[in-house]
């Protein structure tokens, strides 16, 4: 009897051990944790059990996890977030971004930068909503969610998007209702009137719907006022993308004479208005960028406006946007916090955006790259704006590892151990 006694003992020993050793399916260690929202910026481990964050604390023993990411030398961060990003791909040539050639399918261009969420801004309006979901949100591991453009269309191009009988507040905001999880906004683009009646369509859908409004303001000649629009259109939470902008359809906030941002840029700001990259083709450009930073205006999210255009000219992707504005004088847990925190604040998301315990884990894993200067002119990374303008920089941001939903999705140089789970081998 004691024989078995001392046999089970040893059974439920043994039992309790593997059970430790499997406390957590991915520890991250020794990586510099940067989370806005809880005021963490050191050396710190993150453990995940599945798709939920489990722990945020120092020397979590290694043996407790399936998967360790050696993090040492990086910066671990929530997943990112870019808020202005171009999704509903498709094959109808004529329809530029929505169901069309221009748009990204996610998944190929998130990952690898650390983006674990998408906000398609504008593709798919209400009419065309269905197909948006069906093609793209509902097959892709990248969280794909939704500005949803006023007009019915959606971003078709030409005359459709001048269309004002197609710009439906009710259908819109009906659209929205019904699709909570997936439609996070409205969005105003491209329209080259003279006229109000957009914005303000937009805007009521916002209200109708409870959701924020993202605009991208500009094609008028003359150029509409942005004064009047903050002051006078926009809601607190409204968005201004393209914040950066400087094209002769579209008022800037920086005065070019003085070199400083217009007083009313301000005041907009303390009533609420937000100021988002939306970084585009031409739609960023240093001239702006950099007195307004180096004065302190930070923009409230940094985001690209990718697209097949946007990617292979001086935007590139969302690492190369934030690495622009660390170049520009611009704190590391500052760009870190406009990618993550403040747009899930944004766009009304705050379970995303955060390493908090008992949230959802989704993480990337950075790398500040040092450039090498032991030779004059080598190791600078170079930024350029598609006016031309170029400057350098001593760092540039990279991506080593993305986790989505507590499953590494993109790993550079191996650093997970061990590198693949019997049980997950396909």
């Amino acid at each position: 009897m004691k024989k078995i006694i001392l046999s089970m003992g040893l059974l439920m020993a043994c039992c309790s051990i593997s059970a430790n050793a499997q406390k957590y399916t991915i520890i991250i260690k020794g990586g510099h944790v940067i989370d806005p929202k809880n005021n963490i910026n050191g050396i710190m481990d993150v453990a995940l059990n599945g798709d939920t964050v489990k722990s945020v604390a120092k020397n979590i023993d290694p043996k407790l996890g399936i998967q360790v990411v050696d993090a040492k030398g990086m910066y671990v961060t929530p997943g990112l977030i870019d808020m202005h990003s171009h999704n509903f791909y498709g094959t109808k040539m004529d329809q530029t971004y929505s169901n069309g050639p221009n748009a990204l399918a996610p998944d190929g261009f998130t990952f690898r930068t650390g983006v674990t969420t998408v906000v398609d801004a504008g593709c798919a309006g209400w009419k065309s909503f269905p197909d948006f979901k069906k093609q793209t949100i509902d097959i892709s591991k990248t969280r794909v969610l939704s500005f949803l453009n006023i007009v019915g269309e959606g971003m078709r191009g030409g005359t459709y998007e001048q269309n004002i009988a197609d710009m439906d507040p009710v259908n819109t905001a009906r659209v929205a209702k019904e699709n909570p999880d997936y439609v996070v906004g409205v969005k105003l683009a491209h329209f080259n009137g003279h006229d109000w009646t957009p914005t303000d369509k937009a805007v009521e859908a916002g209200k109708l719907a409870n959701i924020p409004v993202m605009v991208d303001f500009g094609g008028s000649t003359p150029a509409l006022s942005i004064e009047e629009l903050f002051m006078q259109h926009l809601r607190p939470g409204d968005i201004f993308t393209h914040c950066f902008g400087q094209l002769s359809s579209r008022e800037p906030i920086l005065d070019v004479k003085t070199g400083k941002i217009k007083p009313f840029v301000y005041e907009a700001r303390k009533k609420g208005i937000l100021f988002d990259v939306g970084y585009g083709g031409i739609s960023f450009a240093f001239s702006q960028a950099i007195p307004a930073v180096k004065s302190g205006f930070y923009p409230n999210t940094i985001s690209t406006d990718i697209h097949t255009g946007s990617m292979n000219a001086a935007m590139k992707d969302m690492l190369n946007v934030m690495s622009k504005f660390l170049a520009m004088g611009m704190d590391l847990p500052s760009v870190i916090k406009a990618s993550t925190w403040a747009p899930a604040q944004a766009i009304h998301r705050e379970k995303l955006g955060s390493l908090t315990v008992g949230g959802l884990a989704d993480v990337a894993v950075l790398r500040v790259l040092k450039g090498n200067f032991s030779m004059n002119d080598t190791g600078v990374f170079g930024f350029f704006d598609y006016t031309g303008t170029k400057i350098t920089s001593k760092e540039k941001l990279e991506c080593e590892l993305t986790i989505r939903a507590g499953k590494v999705v993109y790993d550079l140089n191996g650093i997970t151990t061990p590198l693949v789970v019997a049980s997950k081998r396909n």
